[in-house]
């Protein structure tokens, strides 16, 4: 373009023109690379955000696998429990069972000899 001096208006008016595009374009430019590096900064935030989540998550989930081990076995060791009460509860029963059978078996000899007493002998 030369010397400025030696530019006639229209020249020096259509450089000036030029000029703006070129520096309108390149804040536009630094506009975007601005908000890009911006949202890069908020990606990355967030992208810790959920690293940090995930490993709360994990934590916790091995917590919780841990506290449901620690259920499993306790009601394992219930369930067992409850089988050696139902088996004596059980024995208990038959027991019983076989106590009044002969209770009742005793009885009856009782009354059949107390029946053979009252019978008049002849």
């Amino acid at each position: 373009m030369g010397d400025p001096k030696e530019s006639t208006v229209a020249e020096a008016l259509q450089a000036w023109r030029s000029a703006e595009r070129v520096a309108a374009v390149a804040r536009r430019g630094r506009l975007a690379a601005e908000e890009a590096a911006t949202a890069a900064k908020e990606a990355a935030e967030a992208a810790n955000a959920t690293a940090e989540a995930a490993r709360s998550a994990l934590a916790s989930m091995t917590l919780a696998e841990a506290s449901a081990s620690k259920t499993a076995t306790a009601a394992k060791l219930a369930a067992q429990a409850m089988n050696v009460e139902l088996v004596d509860s059980l024995e208990e029963a038959a027991m019983a069972d076989v106590d009044e059978a002969v209770a009742q078996t005793e009885y009856r000899r009782a009354t059949d000899r107390a029946s053979a007493r009252s019978r008049p002998k002849t």
